[in-house]
C-alpha cells in the first residue's frame, strides 16, 4: 500500500471481506474471489486510489473476475446494486475497462486456492485439511503486503503443512514434499505468516471468512483453534523453527 497516500491495509482488508460476502450472497466460485483481490492488488500497485473510489476498484475487479471464470457471471445490474447504487453501469465499466488496461490483458494468473486443490488432488489430501488449507489462505488475503510477499505455491504448501499439523497428521511426508516441490526448510518464513493469521483470526475485526468456513459445506474448520507455537516447532524438529513471537501484520 505504499504507493497509496489515501488508501490504507485496514481499508484493504475491508475491502477484501467485503468481497468474499459478495462472493458467498451470489455463490461465485472461490477461485473468483482469488482472482478478485489478485486484479485489486495488481491494479493498486500501479495506480493511486483516492479512498472513496475503492469499493468501485473492488466491484469491477470482481465483475471482470466473475466473468472470466464463471459460467454464469452475475449481471452488471446486481453488482451496482451490492453497492447500495454507490456508483454507476458506466463508472463500474469504465472501471473494468481501466484494470484490464493497467493489468495488461492479463487476466489467468495462479492463485493459492487453484493450487491447493491441485496439491490436494495430486497426493491424495483428504477433505479436512484441505478445507483448514484453504481457510488459511484466504485469512491471509486480509493482510496486505505480507500477503503479497509469498509466492501462490509457498502459500498453498504452507497451509497444508500448518494444517496437517493442526489436525494431528504427519506435517510433511515424505511423499507429499516429493509431490508439491517444497522442503520444510523453504517454507519456514511463510508458515510463520500463516500461523499468526490462524491465531489471530478468531479476535480479527473482519470476520467474512471465519463465517464462510463455519458452515457444514467446509467441515466448519474455522471453529478449529490453531495448535500451540511449541507443538509446531516440535514437529519441525531440531534444525527448523517458525519465528511465532511476533504479531501478525495487519
Amino acid at each position: 500500500m505504499k504507493k497509496q497516500p489515501d488508501v490504507t491495509a485496514s481499508m484493504r482488508s475491508i475491502l477484501v471481506d467485503w468481497l468474499v460476502e459478495v462472493a458467498e450472497e451470489y455463490k461465485l466460485h472461490t477461485e473468483t474471489l482469488y482472482l478478485s483481490v489478485n486484479y485489486v492488488d495488481r491494479f493498486l500497485s500501479y495506480m493511486s486510489v483516492v479512498r472513496g473510489k475503492l469499493q468501485l476498484v473492488g466491484t469491477a475487479a470482481m465483475f471482470l473476475a466473475s466473468k472470466y471464470e464463471e459460467v454464469y457471471p452475475p449481471d452488471i445490474s446486481e453488482f451496482v446494486y451490492i453497492t447500495d447504487d454507490t456508483y454507476t453501469k458506466k463508472q463500474v465499466i469504465r472501471m473494468e475497462y481501466l484494470i484490464v488496461k493497467v493489468l495488461g490483458f492479463d487476466l489467468s494468473v495462479p492463485t493459492p486456492f487453484a493450487l491447493i486443490t491441485a496439491m490436494c488432488t495430486m497426493n491424495n489430501i483428504s477433505e479436512k485439511p484441505k478445507f483448514l488449507a484453504m481457510y488459511l489462505c484466504e485469512l491471509s488475503m486480509l493482510e496486505g503486503e505480507t500477503y503479497l510477499c509469498f509466492l501462490p505455491s509457498q502459500l498453498s504448501a504452507s497451509a497444508i503443512a500448518i494444517a496437517h499439523h493442526t489436525l494431528e497428521l504427519p506435517m510433511w511426508p515424505t511423499e507429499i514434499a516429493e509431490g508439491i516441490g517444497y522442503q520444510l526448510s523453504e517454507l519456514q518464513e511463510c508458515m510463520s505468516f500463516l500461523y499468526k493469521v490462524f491465531v489471530k483470526a478468531p479476535n480479527h475485526p473482519q470476520h467474512s471468512i471465519q463465517d464462510k468456513y463455519k458452515s457444514a459445506k467446509y467441515l466448519q474448520v474455522s471453529q478449529i483453534a490453531a495448535p500451540a507455537a511449541d507443538s509446531i516447532n516440535a514437529a519441525l524438529g531440531e534444525d527448523l523453527n517458525l519465528n511465532l513471537s511476533e504479531k501478525s501484520d495487519s
